[in-house]
């Protein structure tokens, strides 16, 4: 699966952004995508959120629940996480993924997007 993400930008606290992410190369209904980001200065990268094949089975992590919404156009094998109430702790590269089972607790998906990076001012 080749992962294609855009959509990063810089941003005021409180203002939005839409990051997509274009699949290719294999059946949709092959795995589930989402998305992880890496905070300046931090190693590990954080599982935001995953999206089912079906666009059906969503979570989110508790730092973005009520915040950020995923979704994905099955028609278009296109993830989008609509990022709102942006705060300066979301800042960060975002990096799209996609796995046969892609639930919370994967730290090593099968595939990565390129990362795109999110920046929140005050």
């Amino acid at each position: 699966v080749q992962l294609q993400a855009s959509g990063g930008g810089s941003v005021q606290a409180g203002g939005s952004l839409r990051l997509s992410c274009a699949a290719s190369g294999r059946s949709s209904s092959d795995y589930g995508m989402g998305w992880f980001r890496q905070a300046p200065g931090k190693e590990r990268r954080e599982f935001v959120a995953p999206v089912s094949w079906s666009g059906g089975s969503t979570y989110y992590a508790d730092s973005v629940k009520g915040r950020f919404t995923i979704s994905r156009d099955v028609s278009k094998d296109t993830a989008y996480l609509q990022m709102d109430n942006l705060k300066l702790e979301d800042t960060g590269v975002y990096y799209c993924a996609a796995d046969a089972i892609l639930v919370p607790g994967v730290e090593e998906p099968d595939y990565w997007g390129p990362g795109t990076l999110v920046t929140v001012s005050s």
